[in-house]
C-alpha cells in the first residue's frame, strides 16, 4: 500500500509499504478515509523530536472505515465508520477509568516507531488499530470524514484547553496562537461563555478567522499585545490564558498576560526544556498552571453531539485538501504555510 514515510529531517516520501494485518485478537484494520497533518507532525519533520525510526509511516489524525476485526472485537464490524484518538488506549486501567486516556498504561501514539517498537502512522491507505474496542469511536453518518478527523485531535485539544481554563461568563480569556488548535480553543471558549476573548498571533489570515469566531484579534508583530490587554482589564491582566503554540516565548507571554489568581492552560506541544518563569514568580502571582496531552478519546465522544447539532462548526478550519499521492507536496505546503494554509487534510 501507499504511505508517507519519514526519511530524515524535512524529508517525507511516498512509498510502498506492507499492508497492516491483524496481529492480535483485539486489533482492527481501518481504511483511512481522511487524515490530516498536525502541527506536532512538524516537530518530527524538523527533527525537534528525535528517535523515530527512518521508514516510519507518519501521521496520527484520521477517520475511516473498518475493513477487518480480530476475534475479540465486539463493538465494531467491517463497514463501520469510525474515528480514533491519536493515542490508543486499553479502557481498563486506572487512568482510562478516570477518562485520562492519554495516559493509559498501554498507550501508544500513531506514527511513532522507535527501535522497531511502536505504531505506524495514518498517512497511509490503511492502519492497524490495537485495542480497537476501547480505542475507536463510532462516527455518526451525519458527520463527514473530515469532521471526524478533526474531532480525533484538534477539536478535542482546543476544547480541552478551554475546559482547563475554567472559563466563566464574566472572564477575559486570551488564546495565544491561532493555528487549528487555537481556533478550536476560541470556538470552545465562545461555547463555554467567555465574555471577552483576545486572540494573539502574527498572521492576519489566522486572526481574521479568529475574529469571525468572536475573538478580538491582536497581531503581536504590529502592536503591543500586553499593553492592549492589560488596559482592557484595568491593568489586572486576563482571567485565563490558553497557550496553544508550545514555544518559550508564547509561554512567557501567557504568564505576563495573566492576572494574579488566574489560570494558565497550555495545550501546545512544548518544544523547550525549562519554563520561562520561576516557581517563585508563580507563587508571587498565585496562578494555577495546567498543561498536558488531551485525552481525545474522552473529548471526541463528548463533542460529537455538539457537532451534530451544529453548536460547534469545525469545517472552516480546513483550508486545503490533497490526495495521499500528493502527500509530499502537502507536507511542504503545510510547513511553509503557503497560500494562507491553516489545516491540511489528505484523502485516499
Amino acid at each position: 500500500m501507499k504511505a508517507l514515510v519519514f526519511k530524515g529531517v524535512k524529508n517525507v516520501k511516498l512509498a510502498d509499504v506492507p499492508e497492516p494485518k491483524i496481529t492480535s485478537a483485539s486489533d482492527a484494520v481501518i481504511k483511512v478515509e481522511s487524515a490530516a497533518i498536525c502541527g506536532s507532525d512538524m516537530h518530527v519533520f524538523h527533527g525537534r523530536e528525535t528517535g523515530i525510526d527512518v521508514g516510519t509511516t507518519m501521521g496520527h489524525e484520521f477517520s475511516g472505515s473498518v475493513i477487518e476485526v480480530g476475534d475479540n472485537i465486539s463493538k465494531f464490524k467491517p463497514g463501520d465508520r469510525v474515528i480514533s484518538p491519536f493515542t490508543v488506549n486499553c479502557g481498563e486501567c486506572f487512568f482510562c477509568k478516570k477518562n485520562l486516556t492519554a495516559r493509559c498504561v498501554k498507550s501508544a501514539l500513531y506514527g511513532w516507531v522507535e527501535q522497531g517498537i511502536g505504531l505506524q502512522g495514518v498517512h497511509a491507505e490503511y492502519v492497524r488499530v490495537p485495542m480497537a474496542d476501547s480505542t475507536l469511536i463510532e462516527l455518526p453518518k451525519e458527520l463527514s470524514w473530515t469532521e471526524g478527523n478533526l474531532l480525533a485531535d484538534i477539536a478535542s485539544t482546543g476544547y480541552f484547553g478551554a475546559e482547563m481554563a475554567e472559563i466563566k461568563d464574566s472572564d477575559v480569556c486570551v488564546v495565544i496562537g491561532c493555528g487549528p488548535v487555537g481556533i478550536m480553543a476560541i470556538k470552545a471558549a465562545v461555547y463555554l461563555g467567555a465574555k471577552t476573548i483576545f486572540a494573539i498571533d502574527q498572521f492576519d489570515f489566522r486572526l481574521n478567522l479568529a475574529q469571525k469566531q468572536g475573538a478580538i484579534p491582536v497581531n503581536y508583530s504590529k502592536e503591543q499585545s500586553l499593553e492592549r490587554i492589560k488596559k482592557k482589564t484595568s491593568y489586572r491582566g486576563a482571567d485565563c490564558v490558553i497557550e496553544a503554540v508550545g514555544s518559550k516565548s508564547s509561554m512567557h507571554t501567557a504568564f505576563e498576560l495573566l492576572r494574579p489568581g488566574g489560570i494558565l492552560a497550555s495545550v501546545g506541544v512544548q518544544a523547550f526544556d525549562k519554563l520561562p518563569f520561576s516557581p517563585q514568580e508563580m507563587y508571587d502571582k498565585n496562578i494555577t498552571f495546567k498543561a498536558g496531552r488531551c485525552s481525545s478519546r474522552y473529548y471526541a465522544e463528548k463533542l460529537i453531539p455538539l457537532v451534530q447539532n451544529k453548536t460547534l462548526d469545525l469545517s472552516d478550519v480546513v483550508t486545503h485538501t490533497f490526495s495521499l499521492d500528493d502527500g509530499e507536496e502537502a507536507y511542504r505546503f503545510f510547513d511553509e504555510e503557503k497560500d494562507k494554509c491553516l489545516k491540511v487534510t489528505l484523502t485516499n
